[in-house]
Parts: C-alpha cells; structure tokens; sequence
C-alpha cells in the first residue's frame, strides 16, 4: 500500500489517480490500433480518440456518483461536502462507471454518427485493459481489499489502513490499535488478473468476430461472472450493503449478464438474417 506518488511541498500526487490516467491511455492507445484494422473506422481515428473522451468524463462521474450514494453514511455524511469531489483519494464504484461511460459513450456516437457496434467492439478489450489498471491503483491506495485469509498469497495492508479500520472495529482477534490488519484475499489482484485475460481474449476474438457487437457482449457476459466471483472474497462491505446474501456489485451483474445475453442473440440473428 502506497497511496501517494509524488509528493512536493503541498503539491501531492496519488498513486490512484495516476493509475486511473494510464487506464484510459491504455485504453484510447489500444482502441486507436483496433480502429485501424476495421475499413469502417479507419479513417475516424480523431473520433475514437474523442469518444475517450466522453467515456472518461461519463465513467468518473458515475462511478463517484455510485461510491458516494453506496458509503454516504460511512465516509461522507461526517466529513466537508467537498470530500465527495476528493477523487484521488479512491472511491469509484466500476459498475458506476460503466454505465456512465455507455451514456456518454452513445450520445457521442450517436451525435457523429459512428458505427454504434464497431465502436462498441473496437473499446470492449480496453474496457478491461483499463480495469486492470484500476485495479492496480486500489491496492496502491488499499482499498476494495478482501476479507481475512490465512492463505500463502494473502496480503496484509498497515495500521490506519481502511482494511485495518474495518477490522479494529469489528473487534477482530489480533487486531489492535498498534497492530497491522489481518492478512486478507488479494482481490484486487484477482479481479485485475481476470481483467488482463479478458483483454487478451476480446483482443484475440475481435479479430475472429462473426458479428457487430459480438466484443461487446462477450465482455458484459465475462465480466459479470468473473466480478461476481471475485465479490465473493471481497472484506471491504458492510452489514448494510448485503441484500439476501449478496452484494451491490453481485447484484449489478445480473442484469448486466442479462443485457450481454439478448445482445449476442439479438445481434447474431441479425447478422445471420442479412
């Protein structure tokens, strides 16, 4: 855990917020390439790099509207209001983000009339290259951490961690005021190794695709199982935030299982019928 990057006299630059820069990067420089290869696309390299644009601003601000409404009562109802603007201090909810990115995302599309599924394809492996990235930047700032683990690859965040905070006050055994936090699941690990590979095979079936849309919906439905798997290892959720045993995130990914499934059917039909 290393939340700051930087640090020069007041001026302080957070590991998270630097990571988040490389995500979209990542992103907007690995879409840019895909675009190339795609004759319908080829020549709107400056659009694509302008729908990055949109998807940034509509992913941090969904993703941060999402975080605050989910942990007001725990991290901001106490604190200035302008804490909910402190981004660089971690708190993006990726489902938040997610559709955010699609709103803005379609209305940018849309407005120049781009090719909405290509354009959904050409982005879908960056999607999760991004994630990956994101990821790295939430075990650097030590959030989204798992539950205890006595495991050989479980990691264990300092005293004044937020996974020491929960912990202590949880009253878990051997937690104390100058104790570190108990070892715990590495899920953002897990979740950002599951997102690289996800990235390696949208990269790999893009170019193999049978339809419009197929990465696109490929990744809502491998993404939806594989958060939901890594959600079960997750420490960093409350009593509040469970509803029948599962969590907020968990339950995000049903419909968005859901969504990638009529997709594929819808769009494959679609192609098959021309």
């Amino acid at each position: 855990m290393h939340p700051i990057a930087i640090q020069i006299g007041k001026l302080t630059i957070h590991w998270y917020g630097v990571m988040i820069a490389i995500a979209f990067l990542a992103g907007l420089w690995t879409a840019t390439l895909r675009a190339k290869r795609d004759p319908a696309l080829r020549d709107s390299a400056d659009k694509i790099a302008d729908v990055t644009l949109w998807l940034m601003i509509g992913a941090i601000l969904g993703a941060r509207i999402v975080y605050v409404t989910t942990y007001w009562k725990e991290e901001f109802a106490d604190q200035p209001f302008s804490e909910v603007f402190m981004i660089q201090h971690g708190g993006l909810v990726y489902y938040g983000g997610l559709i955010g990115a699609t709103i803005a995302g379609t209305i940018y599309i849309r407005w120049k009339e781009l090719p909405f599924w290509k354009t959904a394809d050409v982005f879908a492996p960056s999607i999760a290259l991004g994630s990956f990235f994101g990821r790295a930047g939430c075990l650097l700032n030590g959030c989204c951490y798992g539950k205890p683990a006595n495991l050989p690859w479980a990691i264990q965040f300092p005293n004044g961690s937020a996974a020491w905070s929960q912990q202590f006050q949880q009253g878990l055994s051997g937690v104390g005021p100058d104790t570190p936090a108990l070892p715990v699941h590495p899920t953002e690990i897990y979740d950002g190794l599951l997102n690289l590979a996800l990235y390696f095979f949208l990269a790999w079936l893009f170019r193999r695709k049978k339809f419009d849309g197929q990465i696109f919906a490929t990744y809502l439905l491998c993404y939806a199982v594989t958060r939901s798997f890594v959600e079960y290892f997750r420490g960093d959720y409350t009593g509040l935030h469970y509803h029948l045993g599962l969590t907020p995130a968990q339950w995000v990914s049903v419909p968005i299982f859901v969504t990638g499934l009529a997709l594929a059917a819808i769009l494959s039909r679609r192609a098959t019928a021309k």
